[in-house]
């Protein structure tokens, strides 16, 4: 600790010592709102309201406003907000991240700063990891909103439309981060203003901050839709990979490695890489050739076999790298990916890049067809748009440089509102596997024989149902809770601290339910309070006698040490570690962890096994004696830094090139937007038109040409036979020989203008408006989503460039740039042209012309948070998934004519082309 942080204290103390001030001046206005009654409470939000109008800002409203809330919730909720409560509010309004330990009271304490930001009428957001979350935090914090005055709405997937609309004009809205992300894009696809569902983003609280901003981060939102159907070829690639063999050791540059056993490929678990070797290619052709897959005689690598690469390599990831009951579940017929980070079923998501249809394969179960790109956002970019943005956790501070970094949030540390009585215990590392799981059975008996309760973390469910087969073999009541039982989470967690409870858990982080010691009485009151059959007396009764016996439970407990973490393996990032401990001592109670670890673990096993193997060797330790030494915990934990740090740059990397798509993505959708909101789009036609045709005509005539060199009969061609316009530059030429080229432009434009305004006057400017505006719409949506594509592919292969001295990044840029810039183009003639040709009888011909445009084009649209790959190459993963097509790439054909270096330049600036637009080729 440096001097001047021992005299003046760390940025975190001196923020929480100022946020004291503020809470010692909601603590005196607490008296004061003790006397007013209930009208009077209630009465002042439309004051808060009333002064918010006369300028006053939310900052010096806030001791006011948190004593309202606060009194509020004492009278609604029976629940009183800590001190501690009332400075994480603070930083939630503030637009920091908050970071309180579980049990804390997070959901309460968000009440405060929604209730503060929800008086502007602007919005909150508050954001939670899924759907039960959002429903019970809207239901239950919902009374106390509506008890003040303020409307509370609860965003679900699965509601409609109009449902939507009135959740997002309330004052306060609940939803998942999927579902806003979703919302976002969807509203960007609309083809009538009226039916988009989102306001602005004023204001946005995150739960579970870490998890959506960190560990969802590495994936985008993605909206797609069908594209070709491979069934049949993925069908016939899933017979190859059984005959490929796995190579073990290789080759490397310093000679230090050196192949033990020969073979068709390479794994390699730290990467999540497969990759072919010289004789597994010849091999795979081979095979692929007696299959009738490749000509005979033909390579992998030529063009016209991308796709079959692409889809041999799906196969062998499929195969080699993605497990059952690990990465994914088989249910109900369909290939459900399991959320690595929580051990949830992701239902509805699916891998990219033809892996999920890979995995399908192998699991011989119904594969789906492939999705092409619609729409895309990462959660980075999304959250960003935020004007303010908040967030609220257990784990942050590990992260903190990232969120600092990404989000420019910064993170406060807020001490517990009692200090913590847990004791974590150090690693214990055994040899194998079978020694951990029997050190940990011992230790789980022993608890249960005292009256402990036992919450065992573990990182995938294939360890779950393991350990559960265990337990069960010895006859230890148990309850197992992972992807599987998503429907009875809440139940099982919420009683997981009665005496002798032992419970298994996938990584699941925090997830908003608090173990009580003792159990939770909270929910079985409830009900009784629900039930009209009984008295009032009846039900104080039977609550009282719920509540002695909840105390003698809770005494026993307490007395037996309070709940024990078991952790069966280091996660990769220490986030989650903290997370699985932190469901241990909350609110000052007592409690330990321990984690067991084996060499056969992944994270030993790729970063410090043979190390340690090496010592457990030297020391002749006995079987089933582990290692517990602080070196060891310290080197997996230097290990989880590397992998932290690994996942941090593949984050940075996605956001770096997402913001080139990002910054086209915000002007495409501006566009859209204004298009939607402008009633009458005729000047925007006008000088889309004009622009076209100052263009067509400078290419046949360029500036500052001689009139030799002008080519008028091609000129009259083209506008006959493209653009379907009676109108010749050269009899125009005829009739005024002494006119410029600017006098010839002229004329053309008033030649295209009249043809225009004969069009309208068929059918009435109103009709044709909304006509025109549905061509543009159309146009434009349909060229977004090709260069959503094109961005895909040169995505892929742009970190060859690095091969030839080029920064992939800075290529990436330029190239995105200049695509974007065709893409305008394109844009712009296929309107221009789609009005200037279209042939006009009647107004119900337009009607339904525009009402034709307005129809969605794409079938079976899905909603996926695409499972980012985080172990491959990341310049190869870093985009929305691609869509593989079966016909070889077709060579991009200029639409203007070859133009030498020393030729004037098309674009008509009278320069030569080397020193215009020939500097960007």
């Amino acid at each position: 600790m440096s001097l001047l942080t021992q005299i003046f204290g760390s940025r975190n103390q001196r923020l929480l010592k100022q946020y004291q001030k503020t809470v010692r001046e909601i603590n005196a206005l607490e008296a004061a709102m003790e006397q007013l009654t209930d009208e009077a409470l209630q009465a002042k939000t439309p004051e808060f309201k009333a002064r918010l109008a006369q300028g006053e800002s939310l900052d010096s409203l806030l001791p006011e406003a948190f004593a309202v809330c606060r009194e509020a919730s004492k009278r609604v909720l029976k629940m009183r907000h800590f001190d501690v409560q009332l400075i994480g509010a603070m930083t939630l309004h503030y637009g920091k991240i908050a970071e309180m330990g579980t049990g804390e009271g997070k959901t309460l304490m968000a009440t405060l700063a929604a209730y503060l930001n929800g008086l502007s009428g602007n919005g909150v957001h508050v954001i939670t990891v899924n759907d039960y979350l959002a429903q019970r935090d809207a239901e239950s914090m919902g009374v106390l909103y509506g008890w003040l005055g303020l409307s509370t709405g609860c965003n679900l997937s699965s509601m409609d439309h109009d449902a939507k609309q009135q959740a997002y004009n309330a004052d306060i809205t609940y939803g998942t981060n999927n579902e806003f992300g979703f919302d976002y894009l969807r509203d960007n696809m609309v083809y009538d203003a009226a039916d988009r569902v989102q306001r602005s983003l004023s204001f946005g609280i995150v739960d579970e901050v870490d998890s959506i901003l960190i560990d969802e981060a590495r994936t985008p939102l993605i909206i797609s839709g069908q594209a070709e159907n491979h069934t049949d070829l993925y069908c016939k690639i899933n017979e190859v990979p059984p005959l490929l063999t796995l190579q073990i050791g290789d080759e490397t540059p310093d000679g230090k490695g050196k192949v033990e056993v020969p073979g068709d490929y390479t794994k390699d678990e730290k990467t999540h890489q497969v990759l072919l070797t010289e004789a597994g290619h010849e091999k795979a052709e081979q095979i692929l050739t007696r299959m009738g897959l490749l000509a005979e005689g033909a390579s992998l690598y030529d063009a016209a076999n991308i796709t079959l690469i692409h889809h041999l390599y799906a196969a062998l990831r499929a195969h080699t790298l993605y497990h059952k009951d690990q990465h994914y579940v088989v249910q109900n017929g369909e290939v459900v990916i399991v959320d690595e980070f929580t051990g949830r079923l992701m239902s509805g998501r699916r891998w990219s890049e033809g892996l999920h249809q890979a995995v399908e394969a192998k699991e011989h179960v119904n594969i789906q067809n492939e999705n092409q790109t619609l729409a895309s956002i990462t959660f980075q970019n999304y959250f960003r748009m935020y004007a303010k943005l908040a967030g609220m956790t257990g784990t942050a501070d590990t992260e903190a440089y990232e969120f600092q970094e990404i989000y420019n949030l910064e993170t406060v540390v807020i001490p517990p509102n009692r200090p913590s009585q847990r004791k974590d215990r150090q690693d214990q590392v055994y040899k194998t596997a079978e020694e951990k799981y029997g050190a940990m059975l011992k230790d789980i008996q022993d608890c249960y024989q005292r009256g402990q309760p036992v919450l065992v973390g573990t990182t995938s469910i294939e360890n779950s149902e393991l350990l559960s087969g265990i337990l069960t073999k010895v006859k230890l009541p148990h309850n197992v809770l992972n992807a599987k039982q998503h429907a009875r989470e809440a139940e099982i967690i919420a009683q997981a601290g009665r005496p002798q409870a032992i419970t298994i858990a996938t990584n699941m982080a925090g997830r908003g339910t608090d173990i009580v010691l003792g159990g939770n009485v909270a929910k079985q009151i409830q009900l009784l309070e629900a039930n009209e059959q009984l008295s009032e007396l009846e039900k104080a009764e039977q609550s009282r006698k719920l509540g002695d016996e909840w105390q003698s439970l809770h005494d026993k407990v307490v007395a037996a040490g309070g709940l024990h973490i078991i952790g069966t393996e280091r996660h990769e990032s220490r986030r989650v570690d903290n997370q699985l401990r932190g469901r241990s001592g909350r609110q000052g109670d007592p409690g330990s962890s321990r984690f067991y670890l084996s060499l056969d673990d992944a994270l030993l096993r790729i970063f410090a096994g043979d190390r340690v193997r090496a010592i457990m060797d030297r020391l002749k330790m006995p079987e089933g004696e582990p290692i517990e030494a602080g070196i060891v915990s310290r080197s997996i934990e230097s290990a989880q830094r590397k992998v932290e740090a690994r996942n941090f740059d593949i984050r940075k990397q996605l956001l770096e090139y997402d913001d080139v798509a990002n910054d086209q993505r915000k002007v495409i959708y501006q566009q859209r937007n204004e298009l939607l909101e402008t009633q009458d789009v005729s000047e925007l036609i006008s000088s889309l038109r004009h622009g076209v045709f100052t263009d067509l005509f400078r290419t046949y005539v360029p500036e500052q040409s001689m009139e030799e060199q002008w080519e008028l009969s091609a000129l009259d061609a083209a506008l006959r036979d493209e653009w379907q316009l009676d109108f010749s530059v050269a009899r125009a030429l005829e009739e005024s020989p002494n006119a410029t080229d600017d006098e010839l432009l002229e004329k053309l434009l008033t030649a295209a203008d009249a043809t225009y305004v004969a069009k309208i006057a068929v059918v009435g400017r109103e009709s044709f408006s909304g006509f025109e505006r549905s061509v543009m719409l159309q146009a434009i949506d349909s060229h977004w989503r090709e260069h959503l594509a094109a961005l895909d592919h040169l995505r892929q292969g742009i970190h060859l460039r690095g091969y030839a001295q080029q920064n992939p990044k800075q290529e990436y840029k330029r190239e995105a740039f200049e695509l974007f810039g065709q893409m305008l183009n394109l844009i712009k003639d296929e309107v221009v042209r789609i009005v200037m040709t279209v042939r006009i009888q009647s107004r119900e011909e337009i009607d339904a012309a525009e009402e034709r445009l307005a129809q969605p084009h794409v079938e079976n649209v899905h909603y996926q948070h695409a499972d980012f790959d985080a172990n491959a190459a990341p310049e190869e993963l870093l985009a929305p998934p691609a869509v593989p097509d079966a016909s070889p790439a077709q060579p991009q054909v200029n639409a203007l004519p070859k133009v030498g270096r020393n030729d004037p330049c098309p674009c008509g600036s009278g320069k030569k082309y080397k020193h215009c637009h020939g500097k960007l080729a």
